[in-house]
């Protein structure tokens, strides 16, 4: 049996950044990851290759549509092959480098399947069957979560796909059919709509990307149409049947009436995710998942004592950035030092184009809430630098308590929205005003101005750019 102070179940960013704080405050720290590469969800089927067909395609779209405008005149071959080449190997290098992280902090990495075996104890299953039982005063739950599944759709991952394979068609769907209006189906819809699919998402509420800020959802929601995506919401598909050449859908109205069949070359389920925690033997300290299948924790304990949860296996947005926040707190806590997390001011992004990021309370939890607050909003059609780059969809949307101005959330649709709003996040973190924003000179022209526009518009003294 191997001795540790902590061993962390999972190796994805929650996972990893644990384990890497932890040999950083002196603890020996051992990670247990199944899969063959570290990184998680996240870095190997998840944010990072969606990321990276994200940015090419936006190139290529943009060099069949937009380049002649600027005087570029190409025209573009689309080599499916190649692109997914590059995103692979842009995983690896990624991959490559957490692998560098755990050996210059003497991280052991354990490659199997962990299970906790009682208190104190992780057994974990290699590949070839052969099981190790590791002794630790703390382990901490960092499995993160799957795609959730729908009754009456099952995943193939050949012609019903899900997030995962979604990153990996072996061709262009002249349609294809996303089962939910989140981000993820949202991202990766765009994705495939740029190489020349016909898309169409399917949502059962009446508005897509449920927890965003209304107006801002509406922008989006115009701006997805304009370039193609049609939508059809407070819809629910009942049954799938694939056949030779595709995917049959059976669609209702949530409100009723009559069901009517959608067919599609491909059809990608992206209804949200849900905690994975098959197999981890919760059962022998006594811990019981919630109804959704969450963790239930107080500052990451469960309630079995020396064991802990993070990320996506615990209540919270399901973010990466959220699961490396956890990650630290968590091992802080465990060396005995303070530890907070403000889930307030955990940034969301989608990153379509245009960009969506938001921080902080929306409109309508402000109204639920009962508190007084002003608006101000800056539109990308009066910023310069969004001007020149004929950038200028969507906007910049600042609230402020109305009687201490304290800035209370921020929602952006945009270009580049995703790296301007951590300017925010840095501001309520301090508690600023949004004159604070406003007084503090921007460099121009930068779309960063359209932030700072928006904060002086609180106030009402807005200066078109």
């Amino acid at each position: 049996m191997a001795q540790y102070d902590v061993v962390i179940i999972g190796g994805g960013p929650g996972g990893y950044n644990a384990g890497i704080r932890a040999a950083q405050l002196g603890l020996k720290a051992a990670v247990v990851e199944n899969r063959g590469t570290l990184g998680g969800t996240c870095l190997n089927v998840g944010c990072m290759p969606s990321k990276a067909l994200l940015h090419a395609s936006e190139l290529y779209e943009a060099a069949n549509k937009d380049f002649a405008t600027l005087g570029i005149e190409v025209t573009p071959k689309l080599n499916l092959v190649q692109m997914m080449a590059q995103k692979a190997e842009s995983v690896t290098a990624l991959t490559k480098g957490i692998e560098f992280l755990f050996k210059k902090n003497k991280i052991d990495w354990i490659k199997g399947k962990g299970r906790i075996a009682g208190a104190g104890k992780v057994e974990v299953t290699a590949e070839d069957g052969s099981v190790t039982t590791l002794e630790t005063a703390n382990i901490v739950i960092a499995t993160g979560s799957e795609p959730a599944p729908l009754p009456g759709v099952t995943v193939d991952q050949v012609r019903i796909v899900d997030s995962t394979g979604a990153l990996s068609l072996p061709e262009v769907p002249k349609s294809l059919i996303v089962i939910g209006a989140g981000i993820i189906g949202l991202e990766l819809g765009s994705v495939w709509r740029r190489l020349g699919s016909e898309v169409t998402v399917v949502e059962f509420l009446d508005r897509i990307t449920p927890g965003m800020d209304t107006e801002t959802a509406k922008t989006f929601q115009r701006s997805l149409t304009k370039q193609g995506i049609k939508f059809k919401l407070g819809s629910k598909v009942t049954a799938a049947k694939t056949t030779k050449s595709g995917v049959d859908l059976t669609v209702e109205p949530v409100a009723g009436g009559e069901a009517e069949t959608l067919s599609a070359d491909y059809v990608l389920l992206a209804i949200g995710r849900r905690p994975y925690t098959e197999g981890l033997g919760l059962e022998s300290v006594g811990i019981v998942p919630d109804k959704r299948g969450f963790l239930p924790t107080e500052n990451f304990r469960t309630s079995a004592p020396g064991v802990w949860a993070i990320g996506d296996a615990i209540l919270g947005p399901m973010l990466a950035h959220k699961a490396e926040e956890d990650a630290v707190a968590c091992i802080e806590a465990i060396a005995g030092r303070h530890s907070h997390v403000d889930y307030n001011l955990v940034p969301s992004v989608v990153y379509t184009a245009p960009e969506v990021a938001w921080v902080g309370q929306t409109e309508e939890q402000l109204k639920a809430a009962g508190i007084a607050y002003k608006a101000g909003k800056f539109p990308f059609t009066a910023n310069s630098r969004a001007k020149i780059n004929h950038e200028t969809d969507g906007y910049v949307k600042v609230l402020a308590d109305a009687k201490t101005d304290e800035i209370l959330g921020v929602h952006m649709v945009g270009p580049q929205a995703g790296e301007m709003i951590g300017e925010y996040c840095v501001a309520m973190a301090f508690r600023a005003a949004s004159e604070d924003i406003a007084r503090v000179c921007h460099p121009h022209p930068t779309r960063s101005e359209a932030g700072r526009q928006a904060a002086m518009g609180v106030e009402g003294w807005t200066m078109q750019s």
